[in-house]
């Protein structure tokens, strides 16, 4: 008889956590054939990676892993022998979930204002009981608290603020298995960026190395980001920007070595992960004057001319013109010099407008843009274009045959003329002929001439021409003759050895000029004349070497480089007689020593020469003269020995053959004898 069939199983109820693992033995007593495992679903159980059976004749175990909710439910062990007779146990598995804190985020972040809502997803089974604590303390729902704890255990804050940062705490419990956690959650709350500045606006001048700083003072949480940027266009550092950062939240950018084209808006901008906002700064950059156009004017005589200065500047500045000539100046709106001068002014521009131009307007004019800021001078040139104009009016001119002569024709003229000679309708070659030569030189053009007959006299014609007209002026070449006779002739200082001729200029020079005068004297009834030239024109000629007491004839011509002239009339004069000299000049100084020397100045010899000079002298306080007798030829005399400190008197005479001069007188004083001193030197 075969035994009875018994099965049991280990474990007859089991409670197990969502991913524990557990496993069950089922035994059979008797002689089974078969041992079998049913799921709650009452379908048979084949092994597999979560549910594994390892199964022997009379024993089975069933592995379930990592179980799940819906592993939960009654499993049953079923045994079968060789009779088909089954018995069964079974056992009850409960599955339950633990507090699980599920992809809880730290730190949660918000927008300052905003709603708050931070996530606490925990789950268990049974549902968990959530509470909520910051700052160790409970989180209550009160009326009108900005705190709500939603259905889905958020923690719900209204209208969040900076001072509602920090640490949260949810805290999970299952009172049933007395099972509690918590996870910890830290609140960031983000303050959009808030930008002021202190000054909007700021004045710079160009050109002038200078630089500008704006200010931006930024706060916000986290620290906003502040960039720069201008015509839509981020800043980067460079030399032209540069960028700094400094406690209290300012921000600078400063603009170096300033240009015209830096002026404008520029934009300071707060950026961080609850917003941004952005400032508007402006800079003014003042230009200081600057000339950018200017040229040289040409203009024709008669004509009109306009002369153009453009300026820019911030400020645009005041254009003033200014002639150099004279100093004369012209602003917007003048009309002066009889309305000659006019000038118009607009946007930096300004016209000077001349009228009627003549030639005293050539010159330099100067430009000059004024602003507050500065101002710029630059000049330019008036050039006048004219006519010819003949120089000079000598248009005659004098020779002879075989003496040549140069007609020169001085043109001024712009631009240059070209110069052309004729002779009775005939131009004159540039080469010339065998007697008539071209000379060309600027601004003039000379014809010389040598005359070889009576036909080379005459009109000879200087043309001159340029692109604004043609003049030409006419020259006479005549024949020159020789001077007329001079005249007044005149006798001065005459004396026993010497007289002077004088006398006026002769009328007529015959054409050419006078090269000197000739004097001709004689004694009178004799037959030869004496000739005597003046140094070059002058019109006063000294006669020397004459006779005392004797009467002269004396007569002038005037001679030029085609001869000399006639003689004037003739006029007579007497030499003086011989007599004594003449008192002479004494002058004197300290000799050597005891000595004096007095210089002796001939005066007038009286016709002879002087033999000697007679010298007396003597103290003031004694009666009797020393005489000392020096040659006429000499010009000083020495007296000595003197005595020291003494007034002396002298007395001189000068003597010729025909006897004494009147005396000179002179006084003198010898000073004490100065004091000798030795000096011996030690060796």
């Amino acid at each position: 008889m075969a035994a009875t069939l018994q099965v049991s199983i280990s474990l007859n109820k089991v409670e197990l956590s969502v991913g524990e693992s557990k496993f069950f033995i089922c035994t059979a007593i008797g002689e089974p054939v078969r041992l079998e495992w049913f799921n709650p679903q009452g379908e048979r159980i084949a092994s597999s990676k979560r549910m594994a059976l390892h199964t022997e004749s009379s024993r089975s175990r069933l592995i379930i892993y990592n179980a799940i909710i819906e592993d939960a439910g009654i499993y049953r062990c079923q045994a079968t022998d060789a009779n088909g007779h089954t018995e069964e146990a079974s056992v009850v598995l409960e599955i339950y979930q633990r507090l699980t804190f599920r992809d809880v985020q730290s730190p949660q972040e918000f927008r300052h204002g905003e709603t708050a809502e931070v996530v606490c997803d925990v789950i268990s089974s049974p549902v968990p009981l959530v509470v909520w604590y910051y700052q160790d303390r409970e989180i209550m729902e009160e009326r009108h608290s900005r705190f709500l704890v939603l259905a889905n255990n958020n923690l719900q804050i209204q209208q969040v603020t900076k001072a509602d940062e920090g640490v949260y705490r949810c805290e999970a419990s299952v009172e049933a298995r007395g099972e509690i956690d918590f996870v910890d959650i830290a609140v960031v709350v983000n303050v959009p960026p808030v930008l002021s500045v202190f000054q909007q606006s700021f004045n710079a001048t160009a050109d002038y190395q200078e630089s500008v700083t704006f200010t931006c003072i930024t706060s916000g949480s986290p620290d906003p980001e502040v960039t720069w940027h201008r015509k839509g266009q981020k800043l980067e550092p460079s030399e032209k920007y540069m960028f700094n950062r400094m406690e209290g939240g300012r921000s600078m950018l400063t603009i170096r070595n300033i240009r015209q084209n830096d002026g404008g808006s520029y934009t300071c901008k707060a950026s961080n992960k609850a917003g941004s906002q952005e400032r508007e700064l402006f800079l003014k950059v003042f230009v200081p004057p600057h000339i950018t156009q200017l040229k040289n004017v040409t203009a024709v005589e008669g004509g009109a001319a306009m002369i153009s200065c453009v300026a820019d500047g911030e400020p645009l500045p005041d254009i003033s013109w200014k002639r150099a000539s004279d100093g004369q100046t012209f602003v917007d709106g003048d009309k002066s010099h009889g309305g000659r001068f006019e000038v118009r002014g607009r946007h930096g521009k300004s016209v000077l407008t001349i009228s009627g131009v003549r030639l005293s307007d050539l010159g330099r004019f100067d430009c000059e843009a004024l602003s507050r800021i500065g101002g710029h001078q630059k000049s330019m040139f008036l050039d006048i274009e004219h006519i010819p104009k003949f120089l000079t009016n000598h248009t005659i001119f004098y020779s002879w045959e075989g003496n040549p002569v140069n007609i020169s024709c001085d043109v001024m003229s712009n631009p240059p003329a070209t110069m052309l000679w004729r002779r009775e309708r005939f131009t004159i070659s540039a080469e010339g002929t065998a007697n008539i030569r071209v000379h060309a030189a600027e601004g003039k053009s000379v014809l010389e001439v040598t005359p070889m007959s009576d036909r080379d006299f005459g009109r000879y014609n200087c043309t001159a021409r340029n692109n604004i007209g043609m003049r030409y002026q006419e020259f006479i070449l005549a024949q020159a003759d020789v001077p007329s006779n001079p005249y007044s002739v005149r006798l001065s200082a005459v004396s026993q050895r010497l007289a002077t001729v004088t006398f006026m200029k002769p009328d007529s020079h015959g054409g050419v000029p006078i090269s000197y005068y000739l004097v001709q004297y004689k004694e009178f009834g004799l037959q030869d004349w004496r000739d005597v030239k003046s140094h070059s024109i002058q019109t006063t000629v000294v006669l020397m070497g004459l006779e005392p007491n004797t009467t002269y004839e004396v007569r002038v011509a005037a001679v030029n480089g085609k001869g000399q002239g006639e003689f004037s009339h003739t006029e007579a004069f007497q030499t003086l007689p011989i007599r004594e000299p003449s008192p002479p000049a004494v002058h004197g100084q300290r000799g050597m020593g005891k000595a004096y020397r007095l210089g002796l100045v001939k005066q007038d010899d009286g016709g002879m020469p002087i033999v000697e000079y007679i010298v007396k002298y003597k103290t003031d306080k004694e009666e009797q003269w020393m005489t000392k007798l020096v040659p006429g030829a000499n010009d000083f005399a020495i007296l000595q020995p003197l005595q020291w400190n003494t007034r002396y008197e002298v007395e001189i005479t000068a003597r010729n053959v025909k006897g004494l001069s009147e005396p000179t007188f002179y006084q003198f004083f010898m000073p004490q004898e100065p004091d000798i001193t030795v000096v011996f030197n030690a060796a």
